[in-house]
């Protein structure tokens, strides 16, 4: 069985920074590729993508409204997949989740599209 386990939440200003990880254990049989993605779900609305890296070939892909702020990357040897957020904005205040679906990532942008998640950490921008 796959399970996550997301840290690094919290608050901070807007222009700031914060780093979240997610630490990725277990195998699917069958399975050796995953896409590892990071959610966002501010109250009252839909759980959105951010952010995919693909493992087989560590492609990544990113969400409009998060590019050129946020970075996907994956370290292989420790199992754990990161979100760096910079220029942090008060509408990136959300619970963030870390998801996992064997397989690719390039048509997979909804929630139900993934089967694995993590609880959830906290990020809150303030003005």
């Amino acid at each position: 069985q796959v399970q996550l386990d997301e840290s690094g939440g919290g608050s901070v200003q807007a222009g700031g920074s914060l780093r979240l990880s997610c630490a990725f254990s277990g195998v699917l049989p069958g399975y050796s590729n995953y896409c590892m993605a990071w959610f966002r779900q501010a109250p009252g609305k839909e759980r959105e993508r951010v952010a995919a890296v693909y493992t087989g070939i560590d492609t990544t892909y990113l969400a409009d409204s998060v590019k050129g702020r946020f970075t996907i990357s994956r370290d292989g040897a420790k199992n754990t997949v990161y979100l760096q957020m910079n220029s942090l904005k008060p509408d990136d205040t959300a619970m963030y989740y870390c998801a996992a679906r064997p397989g690719g990532c390039i048509s997979y942008r909804n929630a139900a599209d993934f089967r694995f998640w993590g609880q959830g950490t906290q990020v809150t921008v303030s003005s």
